[in-house]
């Protein structure tokens, strides 16, 4: 899961320019996400975004756009859906027993 707070300044001028919306469109394709939610946060924009990392080799591609386009602060933690919890939760039993 990636959350993403936008620097005012540089998401302003991203918006007058029309950059912003082509940035966001970028990161979606190249991400394919499960969900993506955009709303005000610590008092500026931000979006979070699920979606399944494969190899964490793809984290500048996802990064840098954020940082260098929008000046985001970033944060990517590992989240599991339901069906990932049963799974794992399955493994783990199995190493117990």
């Amino acid at each position: 899961m990636l959350r993403a707070h936008l620097d005012v300044t540089l998401a302003n001028k991203a918006i007058t320019s029309g950059k912003l919306p082509e940035v966001v469109e970028s990161l979606m394709a190249r991400l394919n996400p499960e969900a993506a939610y955009f709303g005000p946060s610590r008092g500026g924009r931000s979006c979070t975004i699920v979606f399944d990392m494969q190899d964490s080799s793809t984290l500048p591609t996802i990064a840098e756009p954020l940082f260098q386009e929008l000046g985001a602060k970033i944060e990517i933690q590992p989240v599991m859906n339901a069906d990932d919890m049963r799974k794992g939760l399955a493994a783990w039993q199995q190493q117990q027993g």
